[in-house]
């Protein structure tokens, strides 16, 4: 058996990996999905000063407090950057960092340095242009995502702080000593260069004929792949 421990993506939440945990408990897997300060459940705690430290510091606080060790660390996309920050803290509890069409920073980048130019674009103009200038409304879900899929997941998306997507993450160390992981998902170019990264550097790597959120559309393409990674 091997614990998961996953760092979500922006505007999402522990409940939109509900559909892995019998999946993953069905292989003898623990699978922890704990949700950020001020998205989903934890709505309520939203507010401006919320950063991608907060970020960190949530599943750094599950990790303590459940007294997790030997962890497959999954960060998926935005949840890459704060996964990157957790290792950097908790390296020695942590046996695998893997990335799910995530971020990759290095130190000193922040998801604004990362994203492109038409990206960083609306990132500056919604504050501008907006009462509620402190988060950023959901981006559109893929358009592969299907119809009830959709009717689940958008009601429950939530605004996502803007200052987790500007805070540059700060790194003791550029290179993690453990191994990593990347999975990268085919129908995006979204992560390419981070995809390329990890082939050049040889990590272990894995593609998905997927779109970004394999967790909600490939559930069973994606446990059977962790269940794999957790072999090795």
């Amino acid at each position: 058996m091997s614990t998961f421990l996953v760092a979500h993506g922006a505007w999402s939440a522990g409940w939109a990996w509900k559909k892995m945990h019998p999946l993953m408990s069905g292989m003898g897997h623990r699978f922890i999905t704990p949700t950020y300060t001020g998205l989903g459940e934890r709505a309520h705690l939203a507010h401006a000063g919320i950063d991608l430290e907060t970020h960190i510091q949530d599943i750094l606080g599950v990790i303590k407090y459940e007294a997790l060790t030997d962890i497959i660390l999954i960060g998926h996309s935005y949840g890459g950057m704060v996964a990157t920050g957790v290792v950097d803290r908790a390296g020695a509890v942590i046996k695998r960092l893997v990335y799910l069409d995530a971020f990759v920073p290095r130190d000193g980048q922040s998801l604004y340095d990362l994203v492109t130019d038409e990206a960083r674009q609306r990132i500056r103009q919604f504050p501008a242009t907006n009462d509620d200038n402190w988060r950023l409304p959901p981006n559109p879900m893929p358009a592969d995502t299907p119809a009830q899929d959709r009717q689940w997941c958008e009601p429950l998306r939530r605004h996502q702080p803007v200052r987790t997507v500007t805070q540059p993450v700060r790194l003791r160390q550029d290179t993690p000593p453990i191994p990593r992981t990347y999975i990268y998902c085919t129908r995006s170019d979204t992560f390419q260069q981070f995809a390329r990264r990890a082939q050049v550097e040889g990590w272990d790597y894995h593609e998905m004929d997927s779109s970004h959120n394999p967790h909600i559309t490939l559930p069973e393409e994606l446990a059977a792949l962790l269940n794999e990674i957790a072999a090795m």
